[in-house]
């Protein structure tokens, strides 16, 4: 399904006219499974998603379209997904990057320094991926999208400093 795309829409089958624009997910990921995972919870939250497998589909995406958010595999079978995020980086992206990868913690971790090296601030989750993290990652980019505060979190991510408020 490598460039296809799918139009997601909200709960109420709202599209444009008035109504907020779905956002565009590029997920990069080479699982077939993850990918339908991803997709279908950014279009239950009414996303429209398009679909990379390798890092070459995946730059030559983020070169020649404009996403809201792309999520990342670190391990893709054609390279590494920091490779993306070098791409992204490149292309003066402005949206949300999230990791979504099978690697260990302190990999997660090392994408997200080298990411930030590269002004790029992602999330991270871990795969096989929780879809209710997943869900509140695309709650919060919806609502950040449109001007909105962050309300939900996830593993201590802050939001609108309740994490902070909470922690001993």
């Amino acid at each position: 399904m490598p460039g296809r795309s799918t139009t997601g829409r909200d709960r109420s089958g709202a599209a444009d006219g008035g109504e907020p624009r779905a956002l565009r997910l590029l997920v990069v990921d080479d699982d077939a499974t993850q990918r339908t995972l991803i997709a279908q919870a950014a279009k239950f939250a009414g996303h429209v998603v398009t679909f990379a497998a390798t890092c070459s589909e995946a730059i030559a995406q983020v070169r020649s379209h404009r996403f809201d958010c792309v999520t990342v595999d670190l391990l893709l079978e054609d390279g590494d997904g920091t490779e993306v995020l070098k791409a992204i980086a490149d292309a003066k992206f402005a949206g949300a990057v999230i990791v979504i990868s099978g690697m260990d913690a302190s990999r997660r971790f090392a994408a997200r320094s080298y990411a930030r090296s590269l002004g790029i601030d992602l999330q991270s989750l871990p795969k096989p991926v929780d879809l209710a993290a997943l869900r509140i990652c695309l709650a919060n980019l919806t609502k950040t999208a449109k001007g909105l505060p962050v309300m939900h979190t996830w593993g201590g991510v802050a939001a609108d400093g309740v994490a902070e408020r909470h922690r001993p």
